[in-house]
Parts: structure tokens; C-alpha cells; sequence
């Protein structure tokens, strides 16, 4: 369930800045087909990256994995 939380997430706070998955793998140090991985729920991010992706957004981990709405 987390995981789907957080696919969903990452899509969303990605397309309302207007990113690219490229340009925030690029942003991240991974390839764009992990990304694409984590938006379609396929692959799940280690702990390291899910730290990553909150730092770049401005969010949470919590948040990233559904635990907190805010």
C-alpha cells in the first residue's frame, strides 16, 4: 500500500513542478528507468532515495509514503 502512496506521490509532485522523470533522475544521481519504475510502481526506492526525493521536493518521507497527509 505505502509503495502505491508513493508512486502516486512522486508522479504528482513531479508534473506540478512541470519536471521531466529525466530531469529528476538527473537531480537524484539514477537512471530515468528507475524512475520510471518508482511511477509505476514497479521497482521501490531504497530508504537513501526516498530521503533523496523528499530533500529535492521539499516533503516529507512521510508524506512520500502516505504516513502523513501534510
Amino acid at each position: 500500500m505505502y509503495m502505491k502512496v508513493f508512486s502516486e506521490r512522486l508522479t504528482e509532485l513531479r508534473k506540478d513542478r512541470g519536471l521531466s522523470q529525466a530531469t529528476v533522475a538527473k537531480a537524484l544521481g539514477v537512471s530515468l528507468g528507475i524512475v520510471c519504475y518508482w511511477e509505476t510502481n514497479k521497482s521501490d526506492p531504497t530508504a537513501t532515495n526516498v530521503a533523496k526525493i523528499a530533500r529535492y521536493f521539499r516533503v516529507s518521507a512521510d508524506y512520500l509514503l502516505g504516513l502523513d497527509e501534510s
